[in-house]
């Protein structure tokens, strides 16, 4: 993934799946209540990873007053569960229940966001242009409109071919200070 840039924002932090270490083919490790596909453990390691490098462990800065959106970014979206689904349905067959909630792609952001006491708007996108900026455009937009005051961003995507791996970047941004102080 390239490196991101939207003018009025840094990077705070930000984490990698997969990063030197892991193993792309096993991929993230699973998360509790989510099932069939990769999409919300790819999410939630990202995050985690991300959130680490800039607070710790969780939960983020007890007691702190900050305000942080949470957006999840994704052209495809959770194609794993949407195929389960319509298996399920095609065939006649009933759907397993945690895959209705699964369907919503930001579910596991609330995860995310009440693990490490984020308190802030969550916001999905499927962007048709370009995922990062588009991402970085948008949490802009709400620290502007003092909706937040930093943002997590994670943007991801399953893998759409044999071979190929899932991948995710989780951002932590904020207002670049530099520009406050020449404004």
């Amino acid at each position: 993934m390239t490196e991101v840039s939207v003018a009025g924002l840094s990077v705070l932090s930000r984490a990698d799946w997969p990063e030197a270490g892991d193993n792309p083919v096993k991929g993230p490790p699973s998360l509790a209540g989510f099932v069939v596909s990769s999409f919300a453990p790819l999410a939630a390691e990202a995050a985690e990873r991300c959130l680490k490098r800039a607070y710790g462990e969780a939960p983020a800065q007890p007691g702190r007053e900050r305000r942080t959106a949470v957006l999840v970014v994704s052209k495809a979206g959770d194609t794993a569960t949407e195929r389960a689904v319509a298996r399920a349905v095609d065939a006649g067959r009933s759907v397993q229940p945690l895959l209705f909630f699964q369907s919503v792609p930001n579910a596991v952001m609330g995860y995310v966001a009440k693990r490490w006491g984020l308190v802030g708007p969550v916001v999905c996108l499927s962007p048709a242009g370009d995922p990062e900026q588009e991402a970085l455009a948008t949490a802009d937009l709400l620290l502007l409109d003092d909706a937040a005051d930093d943002a997590l961003i994670v943007l991801l995507e399953l893998a759409a071919e044999d071979g190929a791996h899932d991948t995710a970047t989780a951002l932590l941004v904020g207002p670049d200070i530099a520009n406050e102080v020449e404004a």
